[in-house]
């Protein structure tokens, strides 16, 4: 684990930078975001005022943690769309794993993007770096709708139901609920086949 607090010196400009990390370690070791301003600056070898210097209080701090898991996601939904290389039925199967993987491997994170205890949720939710998941899922979508491998309908609709159906499956997952006496040993695979299916032209 990367080292924090004293035993890692840090330039004048890079305070910012350490507040965030020591506060996303604590976010990772914790699995909730209960820790203050004062432990932060504690754990990370500063003065208990130092994060006021970037951030007016401990919700700019979670907001800026959320806005860095929207960006690790949208690397993440690239990747797995380069890794489709071009098919739309594969690009959408990366992307979906992509997501389910991103929240399975960073739970506490994904909570916090998506809870209610970031300030002004709604508002943060339609910031670019908010957005940049949720607008190269529609870029991907666009393309299968002009190649002809996508129902004609409104693409912000079919984006919002696959963001409404992977957010749902992903949140499931990490909350243990989805019991294979319930729902299946494979129900992820045949969610996301109905999903895929129900979007392609017959």
């Amino acid at each position: 684990m990367r080292e924090t607090g004293r035993d890692q010196p840090y330039h004048h400009g890079d305070l910012r930078r350490v507040i965030i990390e020591t506060a996303m370690d604590m976010l990772v070791e914790q699995q909730a975001w209960k820790f203050t301003l004062r432990e932060v600056a504690r754990r990370a070898g500063v003065s208990h005022n130092a994060p006021y210097k970037h951030f007016t209080d401990k919700a700019a701090l979670l907001n800026e943690l959320a806005f860095l898991g929207f960006d690790r996601l949208h690397d993440s939904l690239s990747l797995a769309v380069r890794a489709g290389g071009g098919d739309f039925a594969a690009e959408l199967d990366e992307m979906a794993q992509a997501y389910l993987r991103f929240g399975a491997e960073n739970p506490a994170l994904y909570h916090l993007m998506f809870g209610a205890d970031v300030a002004a949720a709604a508002e943060l939710h339609m910031e670019p770096r908010a957005l940049a998941p949720f607008d190269l899922l529609l870029e991907v979508l666009r393309r299968g709708q002009l190649a002809g491998e996508v129902i004609d309908r409104p693409v912000r609709g079919l984006a919002a139901a696959c963001w409404a159906q992977l957010h749902g499956l992903t949140t499931l997952k990490l909350d243990g609920l989805l019991r294979p006496e319930k729902v299946g040993e494979d129900a992820i695979a045949q969610a996301l086949g109905t999903l895929r299916s129900g979007m392609q032209m017959r």
